[in-house]
């Protein structure tokens, strides 16, 4: 069974070896600097990471290390990242904690002592759209608020990120398309447009000069008092989005095991960012629109991220037709492992959940990975609807031996299966 069966026999819930994804997505990734660690760690060549996804710093990892872990799963990726500017004609870059990595070209920065500014296009003329604080591992998004006026607010404003495919793009998905399948691995996909509110969005890195609503806080504010507004933008955005997913599913065809539709948290470690009522008509909605065409229209699976204590949302985004959630953080209150597994098991394919990387993996012993890592394994395996991995992206700083710990329990788990 190659990594590809493997996957899609977990996706249609049936039972076997667990499929292990590390870095197939932007919320399943590893930072650079652990990248290379693992490099040393299996004694694979030396090279310089490539830095993927600019905006948390994470590192691609070639072909052998993702051999080398085990990994089943590879992602294609837009071919402009999160600050606009596409993966190519790769460049050396001092990093901030000392490593040399390759960046794309138009990755371009500025100092103000120890902190690091990057433009939107690589623009060094535009407004800086991130910030690395000085000792900081990865940037944050840098809020340029025009004044308000409610009275003026245009939808088109919060729309200027989306848009009809380009030709260039489509090319770009059909080659990324036709390399993957030549791998024998489970593929993700994320081909971008269908995120509505993703909050790491909604400040518009990749746009010089954003108009519209681009705080964050007014944002979450407008989810309540301007919901009209929000309204407006997300059918528009539906419409773009299925737009595009016409032209590209006769392109890729059955190549995408599952697409990456969004990444909006609705959780906070204790509870929910809004109501039940609010999920169901401001964001469903939009939701089943584009879950819906993909399932009449494709063989592919959709993949749900949010992070917190959405169990009480389970239902519903069952309902709105994902696929998959991820990144099952079991820390959140009500996301015990046990009980989503009974409840919610049979009819979601749990992407994460593997491992706590707020306490266990970066400060627990390599014992306490091992314990945790089995726990987890035996629990959302039972029946199939299972991918292995970390609960959310593998941070700066991880103890190699904890790593180490974790990528040798899941190889000795499936060895059995």
């Amino acid at each position: 069974m190659n990594s590809k069966e493997k996957l899609q026999r977990a996706l249609n819930h049936q039972s076997g070896p667990v499929p292990v994804d590390f870095g197939s997505t932007a919320v399943t990734g590893i930072h650079a600097s652990v990248v290379a660690d693992l490099r040393k760690v299996f004694g694979l060549k030396p090279e310089r990471v490539k830095i993927h996804e600019p905006y948390q710093m994470l590192g691609y990892p070639e072909q052998d290390l993702l051999d080398a872990m085990g990994v089943d799963v590879i992602g294609i990726t837009p071919r402009n990242t999160l600050f606009g500017f596409p993966l190519e004609n790769w460049k050396e870059w001092r990093a901030p904690w000392g490593q040399e990595v390759l960046v794309p070209g138009n990755f371009n920065v500025s100092y103000s002592g120890d902190d690091v500014y990057i433009y939107p296009e690589g623009d060094t003329s535009a407004p800086a759209s991130g910030h690395m604080p000085g000792g900081g591992y990865f940037f944050d998004a840098v809020i340029r608020q025009e004044p308000i006026d409610d009275d003026a607010l245009d939808p088109a404003d919060n729309l200027e990120e989306f848009g009809a495919l380009s030709d260039e793009d489509l090319e770009y998905f059909k080659k990324a398309c036709q390399d993957a399948q030549q791998s024998g691995k489970g593929v993700t996909a994320n081909f971008g447009g269908t995120a509505f509110g993703d909050i790491a969005l909604v400040p518009a890195p990749n746009l010089k000069h954003p108009k519209g609503i681009r705080d964050v806080t007014e944002w979450y504010v407008s989810t309540a008092v301007r919901q009209d507004y929000i309204h407006e933008i997300f059918e528009k955005q539906a419409d773009i989005a299925i737009e595009n997913l016409e032209r590209i599913a006769p392109v890729v065809g059955s190549v995408p095991d599952a697409v990456f539709i969004c990444g909006t948290d609705f959780g906070t470690q204790s509870g929910q960012f809004c109501s039940r009522e609010t999920l169901d008509t401001l964001y469903a909605p939009y939701y089943r629109r584009v879950n819906d065409w993909i399932h009449k229209h494709t063989s592919w699976k959709t993949f749900k991220h949010s992070c917190g204590a959405v169990e009480p949302f389970m239902e519903a985004f069952i309902e709105a037709g994902f696929d998959i959630i991820n990144p099952v953080q079991c820390s959140a209150a009500g996301m015990e492992p046990e009980h989503l597994k009974s409840a919610y098991g049979d009819r979601l394919t749990f992407w994460g959940g593997g491992v706590d990387t707020q306490q266990v993996l970066p400060f627990g012993t390599a014992e306490e990975v091992r314990r945790q890592v089995r726990s987890r394994l035996d629990i959302f395996s039972r029946n199939g609807g299972y991918v292995f991995n970390a609960i959310h992206n593998v941070q700066a700083r991880t103890p190699l031996e904890n790593l180490e710990a974790l990528l040798d329990e899941v190889r000795k788990f499936n060895e059995g299966r």
